[in-house]
């Protein structure tokens, strides 16, 4: 299958050379002064016309061997006109520029605002490529960026947002969902994200209170957009820790476009970095693709395809940690046997059909097919030496540690999973005026074939510990004669089907109150999806107000919110032991945003101010505990919660012509199970400070530094498995990371002169250092549970992530 899907996207890209079509025709793509590619732009000549679609891209039948005058005009932009004299059946591709709209109207400014009437955050492309971290990408730039977005693995690209967990959040290519897998349980394991930012055109972002178009999720919404190539392009990255290989381009005609995308990953310089001793080999690796061909100005289709294969092979040897405190310090060794073996190969493909009615009415219908393979196999044993340090300054062994073996344990899984989700689509979007009415509706299909098989043996000083609730501890002093078996046990194997129908309607308006400009939306979500004849429905009212008063300071208020449900997906329904649960409801959310944003100047250079506070009230409630990145739900809609905070965000050019961005959050969130009262719930972090700062040398700008600050304060460690959580609220420690880059460029867009004729093969060329967590903290991701059967006692050892690390990068294009 690999090598047939590799073989027709190169054949389609080889073809992209060949010309078609015997019309005169103009068509491009049109954006701002940023880069930003701008939708919904007029484009006439006389009486026929078009607009600019989602990506910007036009195109405009227009007649030949005579001056035509194309009139490009937008309601947050100003007009541009051109005038053209095309040959017979030839194509002109002419991309447009449009500047912000000002209008001397008694000197009133007028600016576009649509995406902050939405709430949404939009990250500039380049500053997610320069952002140093440990693994780089479009999240981790969202997690320091985007208000209420944080992490405390930098091994992983999954994030939380305002008391959710990871799987609370959508993510949209091109209007198509996208997934990850599903058996997931470390950072170190998850390999590459989806998202290929060398693809990357556009990236928005919402932290919650986002409008009925997008899915049926709790917590957030990413939405990015690849990019259409406007002409050949070879990029590449090499670093450390992998490299990447871009090509794009686009035919002679400018009807068929390309753009494929490969990527490797290797983290073993990030885990050899963390205090386990092992033999690590990962191998992250995959394919993507997106093609496009326009028929016609009306019509188009687009295929995004995506193959991707995570082997991971890991073979742990020897630990140690030191906890405790400064009176009774702590230290174990801890020696391993044996090794994990998990391999994840997914395959996506989608393919969409646009159809441009007129310049009023447009439709897209979308197919798409996402099969995850997953393999998870591990034995490990553990022997588990508890000793306490030497503290005595006078004693020739200060500092020693003299170890005493306390137990030992075995884990062993044989878990397997197939997950087949298939879905069609159709999505509408009226407008009339400034009114704009979005439709859609979502038939789905998902397939899940599932085989756990876990179990753990522990053994503490000689006796092995049974599960909890199999009766009272009397070892060593009174025998157990019973059978032995593990502490845990899951054994499983199902199949599961869900169908699922989901419909959307959506209506936006743009108005004025006298020179006060106002954005409404109205907006309801809709879905029913059966499991096991056992059928659900959920209704999903949403809203969002905002106003921009006619002052001389550029303010921008909005109001969101209403109901979000997240009708349960597979990892939802299954229990703890394994077993699934099809009567588990959808959870459900009420948000309430209130924010504003501010754009101001500080040294005759631009700043932007960004603030929300927002309050979430949640019901049927489907409790979890969090290992790593590893979510088990009850598969129980048993509790209620809460979510409340405050997110704020200043962003502007604190260094001339560089934008750097500092942002806090503050979140309180707590959830009541079986009513025995509030707890804090896994994702619970008070405090996140995320800095971005951007410099370069005055007298040698092609030199540039890039620093990124992460301070997190602890969330709750998770209890022992089989614990109530009601008796463990631990929280581990504050995270606090520090990565820096330095980055030398010998060419780019902006910086055209060079010394030398090396350097005139390249477009883009430059080198860089990278020290990820320079100042080498101890940051830790989870406890682990040692129990001594002689004091009762178990012992949460933190479980920390990765040390310093250095790397170099080379990025270039041509």
């Amino acid at each position: 299958m690999l090598r047939y899907f590799i073989t027709i996207q190169f054949l389609f890209f080889l073809s992209l050379q060949i010309s078609f079509g015997q019309e005169a025709h103009v068509r491009g793509t049109i954006k701002n002064k940023l880069g930003e590619t701008i939708n919904d732009v007029s484009v006439k000549y006389k009486e026929s016309g078009t607009t600019s679609d989602q990506s910007g891209f036009y195109s405009l039948k227009i007649p030949a061997e005579k001056d035509v005058e194309i009139f490009f005009s937008h309601v947050g932009y100003q007009n541009q006109t051109k005038i053209l004299k095309l040959a017979a059946n030839s194509i002109e591709q002419l991309d447009i520029v449009l500047a912000d709209k000002v209008e001397n109207l008694e000197e009133i400014e007028i600016i576009s605002h649509k995406d902050e009437a939405e709430g949404i955050t939009k990250v500039k492309v380049e500053t997610i490529k320069n952002l140093p971290s440990a693994n780089s990408g479009i999240e981790s730039t969202i997690k320091t960026l985007a208000l209420g977005a944080s992490s405390d693995n930098e091994l992983s690209t999954q994030y939380k947002v305002r008391g959710g967990n990871y799987d609370e959040n959508l993510v949209y290519v091109n209007g198509i969902e996208v997934y990850r897998p599903f058996l997931v349980r470390s950072g170190q394991q998850e390999g590459l994200s989806f998202v290929n930012v060398d693809m990357t055109q556009n990236v928005k972002f919402s932290s919650g209170g986002f409008q009925a178009k997008y899915g049926d999720k709790l917590s957030s919404v990413l939405d990015i957009t690849y990019k259409i190539p406007e002409a050949f392009a070879l990029g590449s990255e090499l670093s450390l820790l992998g490299g990447t290989l871009t090509a794009e381009g686009i035919s002679k005609n400018k009807k068929s476009s390309g753009i494929l995308g490969f990527r490797y990953r290797d983290n073993s310089l990030l885990v050899n970095s963390t205090e386990v001793i092992s033999d690590y080999n990962p191998r992250f690796m995959d394919l993507q693709s997106f093609l496009s061909h326009r028929f016609s100005k009306k019509f188009s289709i687009d295929f995004l395809g995506n193959l991707s294969q995570n082997d991971y092979r890991y073979q742990p040897t020897t630990r140690v940690t030191k906890f405790g405190s400064l009176l009774d310090p702590k230290e174990v060794l801890i020696n391993y046997d044996g090794q994990e073996n998990t391999n994840y190969f997914t395959t996506f493909g989608a393919l969409s059909a646009n159809y441009q009615a007129n310049t009023n009415l447009k439709f897209q219908t979308i197919f798409s097919l996402f099969n995850t393979q997953e393999e998870e196999f591990f034995d490990i044993g553990a022997v588990y030496n508890f000793g306490t340090p030497n503290t005595d300054a006078a004693s020739e062994e200060y500092g020693e540690t003299e170890y005493e073996e306390v137990g030992s344990q075995i884990d062993h899984a044989r878990n397997i999973l197939d997950a087949l989700i298939g879905n069609v689509q159709i999505k509408g979007q009226y407008k009339k005026n400034h009114n704009y009415l979005d439709f859609g509706v979502k038939y789905q299909v998902e397939n899940i074939k599932d085989r756990l098989v876990e179990w753990q043996v522990i053994d503490s000083a000689g006796f092995s510990l049974r599960p909890p609730g199999s009766g009272v501890y009397d070892q060593p002093y009174v025998s157990y004669e019973g059978p032995i078996i593990p502490y845990q046990s899951l054994h499983a194997t199902q199949t599961t089907d869900m169908t699922r129908l989901m419909a959307f309607a959506q209506w936006n308006k743009k108005s004025y109150l006298n020179e006060h400009q106002i954005w409404t939306s109205l907006g309801l979500r809709a879905q029913q999806w059966t499991i096991e004849g056992n059928s659900q429905q959920i209704f999903s009212p949403r809203f969002q107000v905002a106003l921009k008063p006619d002052w001389q300071r550029e303010v921008l208020f909005r109001l969101s919110g209403g109901n979000y449900a997240q009708p349960p997906l597979y990892r939802e329904l299954r229990d703890l032991n394994g077993d699934v649960v099809p009567g588990v409801k959808a959870q459900q959310s009420w948000h309430i945003v209130l924010g504003s944003d501010m754009d101001f100047q500080i040294w005759k250079r631009p700043f932007k101010l960004v603030t929300e506070a927002y309050y979430k009230f949640l019901t049927d409630v489907n409790p979890y505990t969090l290992d790593n990145v590893r979510i088990r739900y009850a598969a129980e809609n048993n509790a209620v919660a809460y979510a409340t905070g405050f997110d704020m965000r200043i962003n502007g050019e604190f260094v001339p012509g560089t934008e750097s961005w500092f942002s806090f959050s503050y979140l309180n969130t707590k959830e009541n199970i079986d009513d025995q009262g509030y707890i804090p719930r896994p994702s619970d972090q008070r405090l996140k400070f995320g800095l971005l700062f951007q410099d370069y040398v005055p007298t040698m700008p092609q030199l540039k530094m890039f620093l990124n600050l992460v301070y997190n304060t602890g969330v709750p460690g998770g209890s022992p498995t089989y614990a109530d959580p009601y008796d463990f609220q631990l929280r581990l420690n504050d995270y606090k990371r520090a990565d820096i880059g330095v980055f030398y460029v010998f060419k780019d867009a902006l910086n055209t002169q060079h010394p030398g004729k090396w350097l005139n093969g390249f477009d883009e060329l430059s080198l860089g250092l990278e020290l990820f967590n320079m100042f080498d903290i101890n940051n830790s991701i989870t406890n682990t549970w040692v129990r001594n059967i002689y004091d009762k006692r178990m012992y949460a050892v933190k479980n920390y992530m990765t040390g310093r690390v250095f790397n170099v990068k080379v990025k270039m294009k041509i």
